[in-house]
């Protein structure tokens, strides 16, 4: 029988580190950058800016969950995506506001929503000390 005090199950939670943090601070705020510039770019060239939009929202997430080489990355930039595009959803006292009632807007928020699930969700997933996937045999 295996020794299960040292699975990596059974060790206790650690606090991230500094330089963690601030990526990740790093990464929310260039989603939050990236959610901005697509809420700008998709209605301007319209199949063309959605697709670019999209694309680059999808990009950046995914190459921050490699890059950090967990969910916590694409997670990030998903969170500053999701708050940049419903604080300019919201409309102005003057009666201003940047997403019109179009197929395109909408196609924007649910479709950044769910590439914003998916890649964060896809992060590389490995067993601790590489051992099989079947722990017990």
């Amino acid at each position: 029988m295996s020794d299960r005090s040292s699975s990596a199950l059974a060790q206790p939670l650690r606090a991230p580190s500094a330089g963690r943090i601030a990526a990740c601070l790093g990464l929310f705020l260039l989603g939050a950058v990236v959610g901005a510039a697509g809420a700008l770019v998709q209605p301007a060239w319209f199949p063309g800016g959605l697709l670019l939009a999209l694309a680059g929202q999808a990009g950046l997430c995914l190459g921050a969950t490699r890059a950090l080489g967990s969910r916590a990355g694409g997670a990030s930039v998903a969170g500053g995506w999701a708050l940049a595009v419903v604080l300019l959803t919201a409309s102005r006292p003057e009666g201003d506001f940047l997403f019109a009632a179009g197929g395109g807007s909408y196609l924007f928020l649910l479709g950044g929503i769910a590439l914003a699930v998916i890649c964060a969700t896809r992060a590389p997933g490995g067993q601790p000390d590489g051992r099989p996937v079947r722990l017990g045999k």
